[in-house]
């Protein structure tokens, strides 16, 4: 589960290493500026888009120069539209252009998922599904991209190896049966959710038969989802996987599965053009 603390931890230190990669020994360009010199200015967006990612921005701009005041328009989840002032921005001119890319880096680029993530849930706004992230995120940056996925309507899978179960071929093959795997998992963690792969609908009985709470159906055809649906009579969860892409999903919706995970929700991303402006720096 994303947790706030989690989430805060994350964001100071992956923030910090994003200005150690940028700034390092210092931004000589900034440093033809007098030290003095105070500006304002503010952030637009290009295109349209869902924003996501400004605590982010303001963890930038306060790890620089905690004096810097920023004023935003806009909240994570919002829906905006070309040239809309997304914040205002003012302070000292150095620390404000020291700031710049980092921060616009980190809205763009998490604005760039919500509004991918948008995109697929208003496809299937018609249906009950939930679609579901991956651990297919730019390393460092799981949080952070699970994070904007939430802001786009779409909804997060596992954060990683450790707090629930996803039994695969290799597992169910080490432990000799898909009833093995699920009972090891049920001793060795009581309580966390245990979800089985499954490539065919013989193996979805086995996994019902042996009471996982998901069972992953990857690459079923849709009359196989279908009947996996009817088989399963709430039973246990279900979710569709496998080359799911904006041109396949919504039928594989209408077949009633439960969940629908998506690799491409953050690995296929274009950041979204972004803009600072300074006023003229007095």
């Amino acid at each position: 589960m994303l947790t706030p603390e989690a989430l805060r931890q994350s964001r100071i230190e992956t923030v910090a290493h994003s200005l150690r990669e940028d700034i390092g020994s210092g931004d000589i360009t900034a440093a033809l500026i007098p030290a003095d010199r105070i500006t304002n200015g503010q952030v637009i967006t290009r295109e349209a888009a869902i924003i996501a990612g400004t605590q982010w921005v303001d963890e930038v701009f306060g790890q620089v120069d905690p004096s810097i005041q920023l004023d935003w328009h806009v909240s994570d989840g919002d829906q905006v539209v070309a040239n809309q002032v997304l914040f205002t921005v003012s302070g000292n001119a150095r620390s404000l252009l020291t700031a710049e890319r980092s921060a616009l880096n980190w809205l763009q680029s998490l604005s760039g998922v919500a509004t991918n993530c948008h995109r697929y849930a208003e496809l299937v706004a018609h249906t009950s599904v939930r679609l579901l992230d991956t651990r297919k995120t730019l390393p460092g940056l799981r949080l952070a991209e699970k994070y904007a996925v939430t802001c786009g309507g779409c909804f997060n899978h596992r954060i990683g190896l450790w707090d629930a179960f996803l039994i695969k071929e290799n597992h169910i093959a080490a432990c000799g049966s898909i009833a093995n795997a699920i009972d090891a998992a049920h001793r060795i963690a009581p309580g966390r959710p245990v979800e089985v792969e499954t490539e065919n609908l013989d193996e979805l009985r086995q996994a019902l038969a042996a009471g996982a709470d998901i069972i992953m159906l990857d690459e079923f055809s849709l009359a196989d989802m279908r009947t996996a649906v009817a088989l399963a009579e709430g039973a246990s969860k279900l979710e569709a996987s496998g080359g799911i892409n904006s041109e396949t999903l919504v039928p594989v919706a209408e077949t009633g599965v439960d969940y629908i995970s998506i690799g491409a929700l953050t690995k296929d991303i274009k950041a979204v053009d972004l803009s600072m402006r300074l006023n003229a720096i007095s």
